[in-house]
């Protein structure tokens, strides 16, 4: 065991990601841990408001964790710098991620459905972890030092599309895809050309009313089979959803100006507004 743990682990350079990855999953565990007991309104931080009233939410001292180990793995110069810098981040990590939803919304969706993001996107980057453990590593494959010319400007330009096509399953909200797409190739290279999601970025800014109409009903079909699956392990793993999605405002911009709605004939029947006397 001890030979294995030092030629696998310490000697392949694997010590602080398993740190990182430790930190992150345990991290979670404390955090949503804490969370459901503050709903319940039991243990000690069930008062977790200051006196001013302000709302801390953890996601601030994940930020600041996140940049000071960023910051320390940058400037550190070996053991044990680097480890102690492993473990912040991943609890900084840990901590962002479980309130992505609320900053992806700029709205309170911690409990629900719209927070289970949070916990998908959780799983998914402590899987990409233990996948770069098990040497997973992206670009692993791409070698950039050979010497012809044309075999690096073919790979240089495969890179640039395959990061266009993660972008695009983002800007699509389909975030797992984006995710796993970067260990393995050529999911989002299939995905970017699917229907987007019907209130992600995309469907909103390019979609016209016929396009939509086939997102939400491919959307219906996708989440009426594997919504109940999602819902249960999020449930298991995060807590029961107990709040109702944000109510999403019409934007003005594409409202119809009423004005131009009336019937022609009427506008002209319509008696002209009296004149204030005096």
């Amino acid at each position: 065991m001890g030979g294995w743990w030092a030629e696998s682990v310490v000697d392949a350079g694997k010590l602080p990601l398993l740190l990182c990855l430790t930190a992150f999953v345990l991290t979670f565990v404390l955090t949503r841990s804490i969370t459901r007991m503050i709903r319940a309104g039991v243990g000690p931080f069930r008062n977790n408001v200051s006196e001013s009233g302000v709302h801390i939410h953890h996601a601030v001292p994940g930020i600041i964790l996140l940049i000071i180990g960023a910051l320390m793995a940058l400037a550190a110069e070996g053991p044990p710098w680097v480890e102690i810098a492993a473990l912040t981040i991943g609890v900084g990590m840990s901590l962002i991620l479980d309130e992505f939803a609320l900053i992806l919304h700029l709205q309170d969706v911690y409990w629900s459905n719209e927070g289970r993001i949070s916990v998908e996107l959780i799983g998914l980057t402590a899987a990409c972890m233990g996948l770069l453990m098990l040497g997973f590593t992206p670009l692993s494959d791409v070698d950039f030092s050979a010497g012809d010319l044309t075999i690096n400007i073919t790979l240089a330009t495969t890179l640039a599309i395959h990061a266009v096509f993660v972008l695009i399953c983002v800007l699509k909200a389909k975030y797992r895809t984006a995710l796993i797409s970067c260990f393995i190739p050529f999911i989002a290279w299939v995905s970017a050309f699917r229907l987007a999601r019907p209130k992600s970025w995309w469907a909103r800014k390019r979609y016209k009313p016929k396009k939509m109409a086939r997102a939400v009903a491919r959307e219906r079909k996708f989440d009426g089979r594997w919504d109940p699956v999602w819902r249960w392990a999020g449930n298991l793993i995060a807590g029961k959803v107990s709040q109702p999605d944000p109510v999403t405002e019409p934007d003005p911009v594409s409202q119809p100006d009423p004005v131009s709605q009336l019937d022609p004939a009427e506008s002209v029947s319509r008696p002209a507004a009296a004149k204030p006397s005096g």
